[in-house]
């Protein structure tokens, strides 16, 4: 989403809110200046891409101890 400076003034609680869920690009002179983002955004991405790698028939302790003979 995109929007000016401006807006962003104007309706500042509601973009912060937004910026949860998706980027707020900030344009001035129809320029992008900035933009809002969540700041956890990545760690969430990463533990979802990660969900499924350990089988479901075993342990954390026993995906860790595997893990660590492999080494």
């Amino acid at each position: 989403m995109s929007i000016t400076t401006t807006e962003l003034k104007e309706n500042l609680n509601k973009y912060l809110q937004l910026s949860e869920t998706e980027d707020i690009f900030i344009t001035k002179n129809g320029k992008i200046i900035a933009k809002l983002s969540n700041p956890f955004e990545d760690r969430i991405k990463i533990a979802e891409s990660l969900a499924g790698i350990i089988p479901a028939d075993i342990t954390l302790e026993e995906a860790r101890e595997e893990r660590l003979n492999r080494i």
